[in-house]
């Protein structure tokens, strides 16, 4: 896959926030135990087409920390701890974020000790039916295995509660679980703890990361 087709992610809104002296700066820095909706999730087996991993949630310290935060939080699935300054170290993150998703792949891949995942683009600014159809397939093969999806996303989305997630500047969020065969999938997302987890339909996702990609087994 050509590294230059997907899109650099730069500031996210909350980093934007933060930046500025806003209110997201604490938000953003605060622990995993206040981080109540994704740490109480728990790992349920696959049954009736749904499955949810246990994530050990933890948010992101700073405003560009969304990468490895995102990483960290997809590899504690796994029961692994991995300290976010080395990571953002290994994928070149510095204050304009981590570059792609091809700079996630490889630190998941060491600290898997595995060649598991690998990176897919949808390069097109709105994702077709097959892409859609693949991010699902690829989230359900992934969280059967016991692993999570990293996404590089972009955009403005709504869950399916109605509460929009803006990062016009673009962000990585953590698949850790689906439902209704992958149709509608549940987030973790390092922006802010007090939505740490929320779930969209693969459709929205799907058009949230189009321009840029994910890692998936």
């Amino acid at each position: 896959m050509r590294t230059d087709l997907i899109r650099k992610t730069v500031l996210t809104a909350a980093g934007i926030a933060a930046a500025g002296g806003g209110i997201a700066g604490p938000a953003i820095a605060a622990h995993a135990a206040e981080a109540k909706p994704a740490s109480q999730v728990q790992d349920r087996k696959n049954t009736g087409g749904e499955r949810e991993l246990n994530v050990r949630y933890e948010a992101q310290p700073n405003f560009y920390y969304c990468g490895p935060a995102a990483t960290r939080n997809a590899l504690s699935v796994q029961g692994k701890d991995i300290n976010v300054d080395a990571m953002a170290k290994e994928m070149g993150t510095t204050e304009a974020g981590t570059n792609s998703i091809n700079d996630i792949t490889p630190v998941l891949n060491k600290e898997t000790g595995s060649n598991a995942y690998h990176s897919v683009e949808i390069s097109n600014p709105n994702a077709n039916d097959k892409q859609t159809d693949q991010l699902r397939q690829d989230i359900v093969r992934t969280i059967n295995d016991g692993r999570a999806v990293v996404a590089n996303i972009a955009g403005t989305t709504t869950d399916t509660d109605g509460n929009t997630h803006s990062f016009e500047g673009g962000h990585y969020i953590s698949v850790i679980g689906y439902r209704d065969d992958g149709h509608t999938v549940t987030i973790a997302d390092s922006a802010d703890p007090n939505m740490a987890s929320y779930r969209v339909t693969v459709d929205h996702l799907a058009d949230w990361i189009a321009t840029r990609g994910y890692s998936t087994n």
